[in-house]
């Protein structure tokens, strides 16, 4: 059995579809929305909208963890876009809706799914085909092995679409239980699968997730979101915990094979 696994893929539809290339099916941790790509700040829904010299104000204010500035730059840019007569929903979704027609055309059958922290979990039953399988703290059986689903992210100053409480989070990895391969799109909270080391932060891993791995004793730990962390992988107790990589960057799949 061979499973490609990607995450982050940030817009990337052109080796999305070719994900699937030898593989029996693919799974994908989510975080399909492009909205800034901080390698190439040309490239997503914010340069899209207000120029990349304001894309390089954004990084620079978030790299430096100047969220308050961040936000308020924000504000006074869509200040000046809805003052047009439009509303920052709907040009978000709008931009939203035409990536999601494009990647969701692009996943290879069988697809296995979850959501990111940049999601919009709401569209997704609109554009996921039949050959597509979309879970959140579900549990599935692939080539034998159980995966156990978990998406979204906690909440975060950076307030990205689909954060949320800790409680929350922790109810959806109670419910997956016992499984293979626990597959979710943030890390457990371990700091050098948490630290990025180009953004120069530590992303929100779950503290629940690391309770989890070691209570429970899956194969794997797979999950993406940090892009460029300080250790790809580590061993808690008998589970590998592995960083899927940024897909948007590397556009190379992750492969488990058994």
């Amino acid at each position: 059995m061979r499973v490609h696994v990607v995450s982050d893929v940030h817009g990337n539809s052109r080796d999305l579809a070719r994900a699937g290339a030898g593989a029996d099916a693919v799974v994908c941790l989510g975080d399909l929305v492009l909205f800034l790509d901080y390698d190439d700040h040309s490239r997503g829904i914010f340069p899209d909208l207000f120029g990349v010299a304001h894309a390089d104000t954004l990084v620079e204010l978030r790299t430096a963890r100047r969220f308050d500035e961040a936000r308020e730059l924000g504000r006074r840019l869509w200040g000046e876009l809805t003052r047009t007569g439009v509303t920052q929903e709907s040009v978000i979704e709008g931009a939203v809706r035409k990536q999601y027609a494009e990647l969701f055309a692009a996943f290879p059958t069988p697809t296995y799914a979850t959501y990111g922290n940049v999601d919009m979990p709401r569209l997704w039953p609109e554009y996921a085909g039949p050959g597509t399988t979309v879970l959140d703290g579900q549990r599935v059986e692939i080539g034998g092995r159980v995966f156990g689903f978990i998406g979204g992210g906690l909440t975060t100053p950076m307030r990205t679409p689909y954060e949320i409480s800790d409680e929350e989070y922790a109810a959806k990895i109670e419910a997956v239980g016992e499984v293979d391969v626990l597959c979710t799109h943030i890390p457990p909270d371990v700091p050098e699968l948490c630290y990025d080391t180009v953004a120069r932060r530590f992303e929100r891993g779950s503290a629940a997730l690391l309770q989890a791995i070691r209570r429970t004793r899956p194969r794997y730990s797979l999950f993406g979101h940090v892009h460029q962390p300080l250790a790809r992988r580590a061993r808690i107790g008998g589970t590998e915990c592995v960083n899927v990589g940024h897909f948007n960057a590397t556009g190379t799949p992750y492969v488990l094979e058994w």
